[in-house]
């Protein structure tokens, strides 16, 4: 059977964010199970426009869609500002609309609540995407998980959240393949 490919998406682009943090810890425990291609996809890396600017052939929304394209699940890293999720991980979404369909979303959020009210906004809008969220749900909280609110040291009981949370993705975004290529 050909190795799914699941990217996990970093959902901030501010300076001094923690998502990369996260998101290579998220990706470190991935690896060690082999079961899938597991992969960084760092927004700010695409320079996305706002949506609605622009030409709508810019290099990055293009590379953008190409990504999006070539996933077949996603691991998403949400934080939390201002009780949602960020500004440019809505724009992300919304600058692609047939690349997300039918596939299969883990998220982890962090925050002082553990993120839980973002990843509740970011569920609602992957509905609309088309995107199957898992019920699993890992959440961090900024006061325990994080060594004065800058440096990452998650509790051990969040490596199981973790793997429950990767094991429902898989299992989903294997499922939805099957719709797709039908």
């Amino acid at each position: 059977m050909e190795r799914l490919n699941i990217g996990i998406i970093l959902g901030s682009t501010r300076q001094g964010r923690l998502s990369p943090q996260v998101g290579n810890w998220v990706k470190a425990i991935a690896d060690k199970r082999g079961d899938a291609n597991y992969e960084i996809v760092d927004i700010a890396d695409y320079k996305l426009p706002f949506l609605g600017e622009g030409t709508g052939k810019e290099p990055g929304l293009i590379a953008w869609s190409e990504k999006l394209s070539s996933l077949d699940g996603f691991v998403f890293i949400v934080q939390e500002y201002n009780h949602s999720i960020t500004g440019a991980l809505k724009n992300a979404l919304d600058s692609a609309r047939g690349e997300w369909n039918n596939k299969a979303a883990g998220i982890v959020s962090y925050g002082s609540t553990g993120g839980a009210r973002a990843a509740e906004h970011l569920r609602g809008i992957l509905g609309e995407l088309l995107v199957a969220t898992v019920r699993a749900h890992p959440t961090l909280s900024i006061f325990t998980d994080f060594t004065n609110s800058k440096v990452f040291n998650p509790a051990d009981f969040h490596t199981d959240y973790i793997t429950t949370m990767l094991d429902e993705t898989l299992l989903w975004s294997n499922a939805l393949k099957t719709v797709r290529t039908s």
